[in-house]
């Protein structure tokens, strides 16, 4: 068929409706990435035990926005004739996916920070009224000819639904603000009863600072403080009630075919109407289980037989509710007008806006919490029933209890009640304390055993041949002052560099055990995930370029064997001697320094020595750690490759034994400097990590010198400082018949090389 005019002269609209089909499958996609998100935020609550149900993978933004307004086409779609059963079923089902993911959703706008969530609210808002705005049109042109009684409730629902989230928005920055507030002042607290704490082993202290840590990070979690609102838990009772709409009309329709009147004939979409109407009604069914949820934890708990004695105050408006409100109130007016009868017709109508908003926030408050209410006296039956059964079911096995469970409930009892001190809570939840100290007391124990099931072996067994019982005597020895520099000043160390560059030297070695370097290797590996996790937590130097010096060292040992392009592995299999290999690494380091400094001196800002390029610290690295190795060893009777790589071995043991005597602080610190929206994530990575590093802080308890304050602790060369201080000359250059009177490996590095 030729498209254009008809040989009349009117336009050919023939294949006009021919892609429609297309677009039906196209808005099941986008109908079905929001089932798949939604069920993926099911599946993590119910792992997690989270019945609340935080929104991680779906949440209010520009994806997740795009998304619906493209699972709406149906709605929105005027002038498209939709005469079957499922055409107008589809239509319905669009206007009750838009009510489940608002009340899904509701959460993340806690996790949002302001522009971005007045930005959200706007755009979601704008959609809305859209959609309404649309199927008003339809119903009166007769788009919508059937089920305009659930239309109409369910644009009610979506207009009730759309202001519960728009004013529950307004309440966010001030909950953060006051729980943040109340964040650092529980922190304080716990660091002064952790100080006070003495006899303890030093990781039972950290697990019991992480358990005050985690319940107050979870319990101001912005997206918890928001699923545990007055409005988001009725908000899911009003998303129960459009599901329930949508599955009372299907049923009708389906199995009282009787009782509505179709058209005949075919829409424009076809059969993908079908394919619409069933990937939208499951989306809806799962997209009802996280705000159900919420609604049916709120009731449950309130119901007068589990802690609420008494309704009494319930329809109380809580200060936050409209405190942002009253503080915009109170704002003066940035805008410049002349004209004072102006600028006084603004300031009182801008006012009398406000009075308005604060009288309709009141309003929503208290109807949220009326159906909170009603909710409780429909539902309460039922809960007393399972309440009873649950009794008699206790009762009848309480002759198996043991004698001592009173003793064992005493002290939990006890340690409930300190716990208590640290959940945090907005005004008019004092009532929920003692619930969320109960659910999550034992939250930090599930990632400590998490954490210590993956504990990292190899780097255990590396670090039992470090010397840390006598202070980490190898931080000092890799590096020695009498070792002439490539340049006239010195950049500072990090940890990470010379663990990188010793582990290259060990490759390099010859006649070297395959079983130990492999050891040595991993060990490495594991050793400098911790590492690095440490230094990105430590504050007070800026060693960014030497870090990622670090990294691209490593990142050519641990994968390709080689580095700055030299392989490793070839140079060992050459037949030179130790002193050969390590003569030839000094060389190469120097011909890279200067290739290195040559292409970049125009370039590179090189006003300290910590700014240079990445190339030229890593071959400074590899220069002064080889040059030191031949000048402690100069002159030296002859020693095995294999004695070289065990001194080699423990030199990094003691680095990284050293490194990680910071996990104590760096764990605390990143309790605290994270933000509110991430910090519950923070606190979970540290039990995680105390757990996988149990036996390490075990190994490493105790054994920092009492030479170092604790603010020189994070930093190798305040370490390399102290030590030298303590033992001069325990690290100067060893003459050939101290060499001949050489200690075990553990605790001497004065080896010769032939």
């Amino acid at each position: 068929m030729k498209t254009g005019c008809d040989v009349n002269g009117n336009l050919n609209q023939g294949k006009f409706s021919a892609p429609m089909p297309w677009i039906g499958i196209y808005v099941t996609a986008a109908s079905l990435a929001c089932l798949v998100t939604m069920a993926a935020d099911v599946i993590h609550g119910i792992r997690h035990r989270k019945l609340w149900f935080p929104c991680k993978f779906f949440s209010i933004n520009a994806t997740s926005l795009t998304l619906i307004g493209v699972a709406i086409k149906l709605s929105v779609d005027l002038n498209t004739a939709m005469p079957s059963h499922q055409d107008q079923l589809a239509k319905l089902s669009s206007s009750v996916l838009v009510c489940t993911v608002m009340g899904n959703s509701m959460p993340s706008l806690g996790a949002m920070e302001n522009e971005e969530l007045f930005m959200n609210v706007i755009a979601f808002g704008i959609l809305v009224v859209t959609l309404i705005v649309n199927i008003c049109i339809q119903l009166a042109t007769g788009a919508i000819f059937v089920f305009w009684k659930e239309h109409v409730c369910v644009m009610f629902i979506m207009l009730v639904l759309l202001i519960m989230m728009n004013f529950s928005a307004i309440t966010v920055p001030i909950s953060k603000r006051y729980l943040e507030h109340k964040y650092n002042k529980r922190y304080q607290l716990a660091l002064k009863e952790s100080s006070s704490e003495t006899g303890k082993r030093l990781v039972c202290k950290i697990r019991e600072d992480l358990m005050k840590y985690w319940m107050m990070a979870h319990t101001s979690s912005p997206q918890f403080v928001m699923g545990r609102s007055a409005t988001c838990t009725a908000s899911g009772a009003i998303c129960l009630l459009s599901s329930l709409i949508l599955a009372e009309v299907i049923l009708r329709t389906y199995l009282m075919p009787w009782s509505f009147k179709f058209c005949s004939g075919e829409s424009d979409y076809k059969w993908s109407t079908t394919l619409v109407l069933v990937t939208q009604t499951v989306a809806v069914a799962v997209g009802t289980i996280a705000p159900a949820s919420r609604w049916f934890i709120a009731i449950n708990f309130r119901c007068a037989k589990r802690g609420n004695a008494t309704y009494k105050g319930e329809f109380k408006v809580e200060k936050y509710w409209i405190q942002g409100l009253v503080e915009l109130k109170d704002c003066p007016l940035t805008l410049r007008i002349r004209s004072r009868h102006c600028r006084k017709l603004v300031h009182d109508t801008r006012n009398k806006l406000l009075d308005l908003c604060i009288g309709l926030q009141t309003g929503n408050v208290i109807m949220s919490k009326a159906i909170r209410l009603i909710s409780i006296f429909f539902v309460s039956k039922i809960l007393i029933c399972s309440d009873l059964c649950k009794e008699w079911k206790k009762n009848f096995k309480c002759n198996t209890v043991c004698n001592d469970s009173g003793l064992r409930s005493s002290e939990s009892s006890s340690s409930l009640e300190h716990l208590s001190c640290y959940v945090l809570h907005l005004e008019g939840e004092d009532a929920l304390v003692g619930h969320m100290t109960k659910s999550n007391c034992n939250a930090t124990d599930h990632w400590f055993r998490r954490g210590r099931s993956k504990e990292p072996k190899h780097l255990i067994n590396l670090l039992k041949k470090s010397t840390f019982s006598q202070g980490f005597k190898g931080v000092a020895a890799f590096d020695n002052d009498k070792v002439p520099s490539l340049d006239g000043e010195e950049p500072p160390n990090c940890w990470a560099l010379p663990i990188a560059t010793l582990a290259s030297i060990a490759l390099a070695l010859p006649n070297s055990s395959s079983c130990s370097i492999k050891g040595l290797m991993r060990g490495v590996n594991e050793g400098l995930m911790y590492v690095n996790f440490i230094e990105n937590h430590l504050e007070g130097k800026d060693l960014t370029n030497i870090k990622k010096a670090a990294t691209h060292v490593w990142l050519g040992v641990d994968l390709y064997h080689t580095w700055l392009d030299v392989d490793l592995r070839k140079l060992s299999l050459q037949g030179k001697s130790s002193k050969e290999i390590l003569e030839e690494l000094c060389e190469t380091a120097k011909v890279k320094y200067e290739e290195s400094k040559r292409s970049t001196i125009n370039v590179c800002i090189r006003d300290t020595p910590s700014n240079w390029p990445v190339n030229e610290l890593t071959a400074n690295s590899m220069y002064r750690i080889c040059q030191t190795i031949l000048l402690n060893h100069r002159g030296s009777i002859n020693q095995t490759d294999e004695r070289l790589l065990e001194v080699l071995t423990v030199m990094i043991a003691d680095i990284l034994g050293a490194c990680l005597t910071n996990l104590q602080q760096v764990i605390s610190t990143k309790c605290l400097n994270s933000t509110i929206e991430e910090r519950e994530e923070s606190v979970r990575h540290a039990v995680h990590i105390l757990g996988e590093t149990e036996k390490i802080l075990n190994i490493l308890d105790q054994s920092i010198p009492r030479s170092l304050e604790p603010h020189q602790i994070s930093w190798i060369d305040e370490w390399r400082l102290s030590l030298k201080m303590e033992d001069p000359q325990a690290f100067h250059s060893s003459s050939p018949s101290e060499s001949d009177r050489a200690s075990p490996v553990s605790n001497d590095f004065y080896l010769s090389i032939d």
